[in-house]
């Protein structure tokens, strides 16, 4: 992208902590928003991301200096691109080639920027750096509209799970901040967020050259009465996202300080663990309760993603690297095969004949792959191909020489996202995304005993409420509906729910859980006449033993 300059102003005035002590803590309470700018070569992301370092005052005064430059008549102005654009040769082409990462932070929160490239020859490294973003911006000049770039940098971040993506409509000081041309840029994204199923797209007219609607409100722009984008940034809510989702701790190493500790290390991948809680370790299935949480700044009641920590267990488990601590009641599903979205990141093709290593988590198994079909992403269409090339995407078929235990990648990027070597040379050649998991036939019964949730129907609807409020307490993840449909039943108890369920007056109270195969329903009768504590206690049984069957077929080998 070219770099562009803007005549050099005073930045705002941002008032300061009375004292370190309240800067520091201040700081300390902060949350933590990473993001990834994306759109095509020349749209204006490193300007813009220039102008954000600037008008938010997280630029130091030599680094001004050094991409300030003088012009005619002894003015100076500031080249906001080569603020995050720091190669040689980026600044010599005037396009991004690497991942830009940038820190800065307001007085309501704290950033991480990856400044990702644009052109399509680097697309690879547009993967990586919003691999881990909370948020895309994808930058449109307001005179071209949407490019193929734009389209596959969008494509990519609904593909990486990036649930919430700004589209930055940017030089719409070229277009005399037309709201006619606004308008238009936004119905072409909205009908493109809506086929790549993005859930929470937000549009805003800005010049990254001027500073319109990037941190301050443009007075251009009178017709325009959503936030600036540095306003969307601070106030974009992302607190829980990890901690909302099921508790995953891929065990990275097993802590043996004396005789007396033994701690199971690693970093959650997600949710919420705290002492007393039953949790299984997969594979061997055995249950036991969390003694003791440690850290480096010393021991904790409860810890959530993405803390780093070493759990203690009230009981003696076989658990070492590569293992996985979860919840008891929802754990991931355990299969050799998969189905994911893969980017090729390699100059040499993919080839179906080869046996590649997958690295999952913690550990490395060996794996046959089966190319489905490549995407265009400029038509977002699927064609039959025998092979992917670099930066090309494809669906993929996998089956691994041992069981993993995965989850998709829309409901852990964790655990349901996978790498890909190549074991002649150890090169990266892949990165892959799980969208469907096949239980093996072998494994039904695992799955079923971990997996499998229970219909409730009690006997009055009035019992519902209270019954809700003790399984959500007690962590149940509980869904309460109206509808009687048995496929949609099968589909919440695979997904481990306690459904609670209105039942017509007079109907028969029952529980019913799926069946061994996870296909057929399995009926128990209730009494009339059961109170909200009696339903419970059935529950509570109902999972005691799922989890005692769980555990029996784990002892056998897979």
């Amino acid at each position: 992208m070219p770099h562009e300059s803007q005549m050099l102003a005073e930045p705002p005035e941002i008032s300061e902590p009375a004292s370190i002590e309240e800067f520091l803590a201040a700081e300390q309470q902060k949350d933590l928003l990473r993001f990834t700018t994306a759109g095509s070569v020349d749209d204006g992301k490193s300007t813009l991301i220039g102008r954000l370092l600037y008008d938010s005052r997280s630029v130091y005064e030599d680094q001004v200096k050094a991409v300030t430059r003088s012009h005619s008549g002894n003015v100076t102005a500031i080249d906001f691109a080569q603020l995050t654009d720091g190669l040689r040769a980026e600044r010599e082409q005037g396009i991004t080639i690497d991942v830009a990462y940038r820190f800065f932070a307001t007085s309501k929160r704290k950033f991480i920027i990856a400044d990702t490239p644009g052109h399509e020859q680097y697309t690879r490294n547009m993967v990586t750096g919003a691999s881990t973003a909370d948020l895309a911006i994808v930058l449109v000049d307001a005179r071209k509209g949407i490019l193929t770039q734009s389209r596959r940098h969008a494509f990519i971040s609904s593909l990486l799970g990036i649930r919430y993506v700004v589209a930055a409509i940017n030089k719409m000081d070229l277009v005399d901040f037309s709201e006619e041309i606004f308008l238009q840029r936004q119905r072409d994204l909205s009908a493109l967020a809506e086929r790549l199923e993005i859930p929470e797209l937000l549009c805003i007219p800005i010049s990254a050259l001027d500073g319109d609607n990037v941190v301050t409100r443009s007075e251009r722009t009178p017709w325009y009465f959503g936030p600036t984008l540095l306003e969307h940034l601070e106030s974009v809510s992302i607190a829980g996202q990890l901690q909302d989702a099921s508790f995953r701790l891929p065990v990275q190493r097993v802590i043996r300080p004396n005789q007396d500790f033994r701690g199971f290390a690693g970093q959650i991948a997600a949710g919420i663990v705290k002492i007393g809680d039953t949790v299984v370790a997969l594979p061997s299935g055995r249950t036991s309760r969390v003694k003791s949480i440690h850290t480096f700044d010393g021991e904790l009641q409860s810890a959530f993603a993405p803390q780093s920590i070493a759990l203690t267990l009230e009981d003696e488990l076989d658990i070492s690297r590569g293992d996985l601590i979860a919840h008891q009641h929802n754990a991931p599903i355990r299969s050799s095969r998969l189905e994911a979205s893969l980017v090729w990141l390699h100059a040499d093709p993919f080839s179906a004949e080869k046996t590649y290593l997958l690295k999952h988590t913690s550990q490395t198994v060996k794996a046959h792959l089966q190319l489905l079909h490549r995407l265009d992403i400029e038509t977002l269409d699927t064609h039959a191909s025998h092979s992917l090339g670099l930066n090309e995407m494809g669906e993929i078929r996998i089956k691994t020489s041992r069981p993993l235990m995965v989850d998709t990648y829309r409901d852990n990027r964790i655990t349901g996202s996978f790498i890909l070597i190549d074991p002649a040379n150890n090169a990266t050649v892949g990165a892959g995304m799980v969208r469907r998991i096949a239980v093996d036939q072998d494994a039904a019964t695992n799955s079923a005993a971990y997996k499998t949730g229970a219909v409730l129907l009690p006997p009055r609807a009035d019992l519902i409420p209270e019954i809700e409020e003790e399984l959500l307490a007690s962590g149940e993840n509980v869904v309460t509906t109206r509808v009687h449909k048995r496929e949609v039943w099968r589909t919440l108890l695979r997904a481990g729910l306690i459904v609670l369920v209105h039942a017509p007056d007079e109907a028969q109270a029952e529980i019913i859980t799926l069946d061994e195969d996870g296909e057929g329903f399995l009926k128990q009768s209730l009494s009339q006449d059961a109170s909200a504590e009696a339903l419970l206690q059935e529950v509570k049984r109902l999972r005691e033993l799922q989890a005692a069957k769980g555990a029996d077929h784990d002892d056998r080998e897979f």
